[in-house]
């Protein structure tokens, strides 16, 4: 399986307007972060996770041929605003791409691009299948095994996926223990932390740094950095060595 690191953020990116902090004016390339999204290529199936804001520049500068589906973690904007970009894929392909995610997040989505799903559609919009999918049940996109899990963003139930040997975490702030059950011992583990300081509905690096001790990965790679966590040079001199921070177009074989 190769995963493509599309993107390594938070909601603002890195850097942020009219920041003139060391992260937002470092020169080094790994500081430069899209909003957070990941490619899976796993034989014939593609698949991305999160498609927001920066999707068009992520397809463009890593030419993805085929999208055989998406996968939702949670409808905040900076995870779903790039849905209008699915179009050239329509195109391509010709036909719908099916979006996976919870009943919740598929409702909102249907509500804030109404225009999509309206029964006058126009020529043009975009062509997506809504598929819902519920926590802890195994789904196949053709031959290949899906988890969802459930973590917890703040109070808003999100999704974490696994997928053979590598367990997916974006913007979570607590893991129950028999999910975290569920992913230990894996590969790879792509897990976010924010910040140096605590915040309320995402892990900080300490958080982030415990979580990784129980789930025990072969390797884990931290994603959904904000400014304020550093620059990617400094924070990675102080990590433990099985523990990486990921960067934009970082690419890997699990």
């Amino acid at each position: 399986m190769k995963i493509i690191f599309l993107g390594t953020g938070t909601s603002q990116g890195v850097p942020m307007i009219m920041c003139s902090c060391a992260t937002c004016l470092s020169k080094d390339p790994k500081d430069k972060r899209l909003r957070t999204s990941l490619h899976i290529q796993e034989g014939d199936v593609s698949l991305v996770i999160d498609i927001g804001p920066d999707f068009r520049q992520q397809m463009l500068s890593h030419q993805i041929p085929e999208i055989t589906g998406i996968l939702l973690t949670h409808n905040h904007v900076d995870h779903t605003a790039g849905i209008d970009d699915i179009r050239p894929y329509n195109g391509i392909q010709n036909g719908t791409i099916p979006f996976y995610g919870e009943k919740y997040v598929l409702d909102d989505i249907k509500n804030r691009f109404h225009y999509i799903f309206s029964e006058h559609r126009y020529q043009g919009l975009p062509q997506v299948d809504l598929k819902t999918i519920e926590p802890n049940n195994f789904f196949l996109i053709k031959d290949l095994p899906i988890l969802p899990l459930r973590v917890l963003h703040g109070h808003l139930p999100i999704l974490a996926y696994k997928i053979k040997n590598l367990v997916y975490i974006t913007d979570a702030s607590l893991i129950d223990d028999h999910v975290i059950d569920s992913m230990r011992g894996v590969e790879c583990l792509v897990i976010n932390a924010l910040r140096i300081a605590k915040h309320p509905t995402h892990f900080n690096l300490q958080d982030c740094l415990e979580m990784i001790q129980l789930i025990q990965p072969r390797k884990a790679y931290i994603i959904h950095l904000s400014h304020q966590m550093g620059t990617h040079a400094a924070i990675s001199a102080i990590l433990p060595e099985n523990v990486a921070i990921a960067f934009d177009g970082l690419t890997l074989e699990i």
